[in-house]
């Protein structure tokens, strides 16, 4: 069997594997990058955060990025019945990027992977991880199939596994396990937002809350067409009836504020629906490989934190390989597993505290407490490492604690 030996073997070309792979790069590193599809294919996560922008720029690819023309994003509108609450990126805690993009994925991620190859990149498309060995010492060896299913391996110091709902090496170093999160379920689509009404009001990506649990949300792209998508309990989708355009058809109905402007609209593919798609693993790195993005973690898309969560892995796990590749002590534990959990951890937060009602509680609570959203903002922002952020560093209880204060004070107020 053909065999090939590189440093660093990247699974996976979206945005995870082209940051990490872009960085190696930039460090004189050899690095493969395989991938499974042909681009450009269609994936979720659509809605990027500030914090994301911070990783482009270090590694190289915002440029080619720019030049596209994606919708930029500024904020995030949440409405519930007749309230609207509207976080404003620019009025934030934490110093950082005060706009991101929203993008069809198809589009966003071959521009990535287009700018990777220019650099000088090796990507393989349709090539197919099939087997992994990890040697004692933490080399691997990795069977591959390629587009006309050949095999060959490649040998390689450090596996990166960018493979997103992939999730090649937690499938066969067995490290997948239950998330701790509620199980919820998403059905989704795109059309040709032909009602998109003139404006700002038109670019506006917007979660419109229908209930405690079940929220609609509305991202328009600068090519016309908008993703739209509800977010439910399992059973609660399950209890619709008929094909997944049909369900969706009549789960559309429930949103006062959309129905008119997506009533009869065609949908451009069958709407796609993933059952209790949040995922974790029992741990984040091994011996010569790391894990990163929705590989590692998914939490949940009602605060849009994937590709955020993917490219903030990548760029570290591929700093530290870059430092161990020189000789360098690495503790992978403190120095990746622990900070990327940091995040995870605070975004599981606001994730449970959504879904119990006190989060909602905060952002719809009339008059707005100014600080208090910024420092929310900062979160929602992606910037969830800021120590100095009392909404990061208390994360588990402060939420909850503001929640019932402001419930008490409506009971006080009756």
């Amino acid at each position: 069997m053909n065999q090939r030996l590189v440093e660093v073997l990247v699974i996976g070309a979206g945005p995870s594997g082209c940051v990490s792979a872009a960085f190696l790069q930039g460090q004189g590193i050899q690095v493969q990058v395989v991938e499974k599809s042909i681009f450009p294919r269609f994936v979720i996560g659509e809605s990027l955060l500030p914090r994301c922008m911070d990783h482009f720029e270090e590694v190289g690819l915002l440029e080619g990025l720019n030049a596209f023309g994606f919708e930029k994003k500024f904020g995030a509108r949440f409405i519930k019945g007749d309230k609207i609450c509207e976080f404003d990126f620019s009025k934030k805690h934490t110093k950082g990027w005060d706009w991101t993009w929203q993008v069809p994925r198809a589009d966003f991620d071959k521009v990535l992977v287009d700018e990777l190859i220019k650099k000088g990149v090796e990507v393989s498309f349709g090539h197919e991880v099939v087997d992994v060995v990890i040697d004692e010492n933490g080399g691997s060896l990795t069977t591959i199939k390629d587009e006309n299913g050949e095999p060959y391996q490649v040998q390689a110091k450090y596996i990166i596994d960018s493979s997103g709902y992939g999730r090649v090496l937690p499938r066969l170093l067995d490290l997948d396990k239950p998330s701790v999160l509620p199980s919820h379920s998403s059905i989704f689509t795109h059309v040709v937002d032909v009602n998109r009404p003139e404006g700002r009001e038109g670019t506006l990506i917007t979660f419109d809350v229908v209930d405690k649990e079940v929220w609609l949300w509305v991202i328009p792209f600068s090519n016309g067409r908008t993703s739209i998508g509800y977010v439910g309990p399992t059973e609660f989708l399950e209890s619709f009836e008929g094909s997944n355009g049909e369900k969706l058809t009549q789960m559309l109905k429930l949103s006062n504020y959309y129905y008119e402007r997506f009533k009869g609209v065609e949908f451009l593919f069958e709407p796609v629906l993933i059952k209790n798609y949040s995922k974790s693993v029992k741990k984040l790195y091994g011996k010569g490989f790391v894990l990163t993005g929705n590989s590692a973690e998914f939490l949940d898309p009602v605060f849009s934190s994937g590709v955020t969560f993917a490219t903030e892995s990548a760029l570290l796990g591929a700093k530290l390989i870059a430092k161990a590749l020189k000789g360098e002590a690495v503790d992978w534990e403190k120095e990746y597993s622990d900070y990327i959990r940091e995040g995870v951890n605070v975004f599981s937060s606001y994730v449970n505290e959504w879904y119990s009602g006190n989060l909602q509680t905060l952002f719809f609570h009339e008059p707005e407490n100014p600080e208090v959203k910024r420092q929310i903002c900062s979160v929602l922002a992606g910037y969830v490492w800021d120590k100095t952020n009392p909404f990061v560093t208390k994360h588990n209880r402060l939420i909850r604690t503001v929640a019932h204060i402001i419930e008490l004070e409506k009971q006080k107020s009756e």
